[in-house]
């Protein structure tokens, strides 16, 4: 504990001693004396951070090389498991949630709007690399390295299914909380997946009352439907499922052959199991190509609606920044609306900007609120019209297979698979066969 504390507050001393010795300025003119007595050079040891910033990158790729090696070669839930825990206590409650990469969508999209702003090569690459092994390998981040997922696993004790259209309704949550992240990141409004993260304050042994609560929440509805988070805020998910969909090599039920026994349909606690479907072939071409037109139509009409929504909401969600309360705030000072002030008006106050300063600038915030609003709700209308293109046109499926994009890889189904049984018993007595000979 005392070395951990140590890497956290020297580098801020080394920071301070660096900046004060560079800014600082003689008022007078210094004394000279006559000594031979010499000043001793101050050396002060080099700040940490970066060392175990680097070292987390290192442990995260080992992690999901291996998690990736326990899903698809191994095919053992339980060492999944273990790995789950491991990064449950280093990314979680050692690191204390930082660096992660849920968080770092922020970072990216504030390097791509602030030319000012320079992204840590280590936030790079923990944004990158999940991505990466999910575009090869599926969602293995999410099986066994992501902490929030590990913890949410933990904690599941009861799995219940949640009514297919509930859970429809609200798988569009993450997109439109991934949406919503970018724009205020992008208008200087803050970072809103750091402040609406449920663990942090688990992980950290504190923080405020209601993040606290908050996660409890997550954690209480965690006991009966499984990762409640994951499959319904988490905005990097959101990428993930995109790249694990196209993924070159994926988590599959069984080892062999499907013999549609049904024993792992009711082991997936996230829904994430797709059922046999018949051949479509034989359907009419007219038919279908009208079905698909109207589709498009509809998906046309849904951007059109949605992007016109999202105007509407420009205003009130423009009034979560903090220069534009501050400036609907100084108003209503000003007209006698409110009595007294707030620690934000009276620093504004006391630092003599004009009123018409904040308002411009005020303004120009709402105009790129507005901007960004509408993308927002063109999106959210092209991803329930792309949803519901899936939901109406499937391909011919003849067995039991894990849904490339919503599948964790969690490994839950491989022990209800009789395949997965006769191949641990080969394996087994391989392995009897091996040491007897040894």
């Amino acid at each position: 504990m005392i070395q951990k504390l140590y890497r956290m507050v020297n580098p801020i001393l080394g920071f301070c001693f660096t900046v004060s010795k560079a800014l600082a300025q003689d008022r007078f003119p210094r004394p000279e004396f006559e000594s031979d007595y010499s000043k001793p050079l101050i050396s002060a040891p080099l700040p940490q951070n970066a060392i175990y910033e680097y070292l987390d990158v290192l442990i995260l790729f080992l992690a999901l090389s291996l998690a990736s090696y326990l899903v698809l070669k191994k095919r053992s839930r339980n060492q999944i498991f273990i790995l789950s825990m491991f990064s449950l206590a280093y990314f979680g409650f050692w690191r204390e949630g930082c660096i992660c990469p849920i968080g770092s969508v922020q970072n990216i999209t504030l390097a791509i709007f602030d030319a000012t702003y320079f992204i840590p090569l280590s936030v790079l690459i923990f944004f990158i690399l999940p991505l990466l092994f999910a575009l090869f390998f599926g969602r293995t981040f999410c099986a066994a390295v992501c902490p929030m997922g590990a913890a949410q696993e933990l904690v599941l004790v009861k799995p219940l299914k949640i009514n297919p259209k509930l859970a429809a309704a609200l798988s569009l949550i993450p997109y439109g909380f991934l949406g919503a992240a970018v724009l205020f990141v992008s208008t200087g409004a803050g970072f809103i997946v750091c402040q609406l993260d449920p663990f942090v304050a688990f992980f950290r042994f504190g923080g405020e009352f209601k993040m606290i609560l908050f996660g409890l929440l997550f954690l209480s509805v965690g006991l009966f439907y499984g990762r409640p988070y994951c499959r319904f805020l988490c905005p990097y998910g959101v990428l993930l499922g995109w790249f694990s969909k196209f993924s070159k090599w994926h988590h599959s039920i069984t080892p062999d052959r499907c013999t549609q026994c049904r024993l792992c349909e009711e082991s997936c606690p996230f829904d994430a199991i797709d059922k046999p479907i018949p051949d479509l072939s034989t359907e009419d071409q007219k038919t279908a190509g009208s079905r698909l037109g109207k589709l498009i139509l509809t998906t046309l009409v849904l951007t059109i609606v949605g992007g016109f929504i999202g105007s509407l909401l420009s205003v009130s969600l423009s009034n979560l920044h903090p220069t534009i309360s501050l400036a609907e705030r100084v108003m209503a000072e000003n007209k006698g609306l409110v009595e007294g002030t707030t620690l934000a008006s009276r620093t504004f106050h006391e630092s003599g900007k004009l009123t018409a300063e904040l308002l411009q600038e005020s303004n120009v915030i709402r105009d790129e609120f507005k901007t960004g609003s509408i993308f927002l709700g063109i999106f959210m209308g092209l991803v329930v019209g792309l949803k519901g293109m899936g939901v109406f046109f499937k391909r011919t499926q003849k067995d039991y297979e894990s849904n490339r994009t919503d599948c964790f890889s969690c490994g839950r189904c491989f022990p209800y698979c009789p395949d997965e049984h006769e191949r641990q018993k080969v394996l087994d007595s391989q392995k009897d066969l091996y040491e007897s000979i040894g």
